[in-house]
C-alpha cells in the first residue's frame, strides 16, 4: 500500500483566509481527567480531501451524495510535470480511466500554501468526462489558479460529472494503475471533508 494523503499537524498550510488545523486536548489525564479527548478545528478543504459540487455550485450536491463505489477502485495515475495547465492536448497523449490521478510536481509537504500549480482548463475537464473520467484527482490544491473568482475549471468538471480529489501526496509514486482506495469522513450536508487515501 502507498499513502497518497498529506500529512495533517499544527501550522499545516492552507488555504489562505481559511481556517487552520488546530488541535488541543479537551480533558487531560496529566490535569487529573480519567482520559484524553482533543479537539479540532479546521476547514473541511484540509490536506487531501474531497470537493462536494455544493462547494462551488449553489444547487450542487452535498458531500453525502457521492457515491463511495466511485472512490475505490482501479485508477490511472499520470505524470503531469511541466504542464503549466491541464490541455487536451497533453491529454490525449496519456492513459485516463475512471479515476484518474495527477502528479504535477507538488512536493508532499507544503513548506508554505502554493501560490501556483497546475489548473485544470474548461476544455480539457469536457475531454475528460467524454473519455470516461469520473473522478479527478491531482496533488495540487485547486484545480483552478489561487485567484480565481469563477472556478471555470471546477465548473466544468462538474458539468460533466466528474467529482474532484485535491490535495494528493504523489510524489515518488510512479506512473501506472492501481487499486485506489480514497474515503472521506462521512460530514452529512458538508461542502468536502478530509480523506484518507492509498493506493495499492
Amino acid at each position: 500500500m502507498i499513502d497518497i494523503t498529506r500529512r495533517i499537524y499544527p501550522g499545516v498550510p492552507v488555504w489562505p483566509g481559511d481556517t487552520p488545523y488546530r488541535f488541543e486536548l479537551a480533558w487531560q489525564m496529566a490535569q487529573g481527567a480519567s482520559v484524553n479527548v482533543g479537539r479540532i478545528t479546521s476547514t473541511t478543504h484540509l490536506g487531501t480531501h474531497l470537493d462536494a459540487p455544493w462547494h462551488y455550485l449553489e444547487e450542487g450536491e452535498t458531500l453525502e451524495s457521492i457515491p463511495l463505489s466511485l472512490l475505490i477502485g482501479p485508477c490511472q495515475v499520470v505524470d503531469a510535470r511541466g504542464q503549466e495547465a491541464l490541455t487536451v492536448a497533453f491529454l490525449r497523449e496519456v492513459p485516463l480511466a475512471e479515476r484518474t490521478l495527477f502528479y504535477t510536481g507538488q512536493p508532499n509537504d507544503w513548506a508554505s500554501f502554493p501560490q501556483t500549480f497546475m489548473p485544470v482548463l474548461p476544455e480539457a475537464a469536457a475531454y475528460l468526462a467524454a473519455q470516461g473520467v469520473r473522478l479527478f484527482g491531482t496533488d495540487a490544491p485547486s484545480v483552478d489558479p489561487l485567484d480565481s473568482q469563477e472556478l471555470p475549471g471546477h465548473k466544468a468538471l462538474a458539468q460533466g460529472g466528474v467529482y474532484i480529489l485535491e490535495g494528493l501526496a504523489l510524489e515518488g509514486v510512479a506512473p501506472g494503475c492501481y487499486e485506489l482506495i480514497a474515503l472521506p469522513l462521512s460530514l452529512e450536508g458538508a461542502d468536502a471533508a478530509p480523506v484518507r487515501a492509498v493506493l495499492r
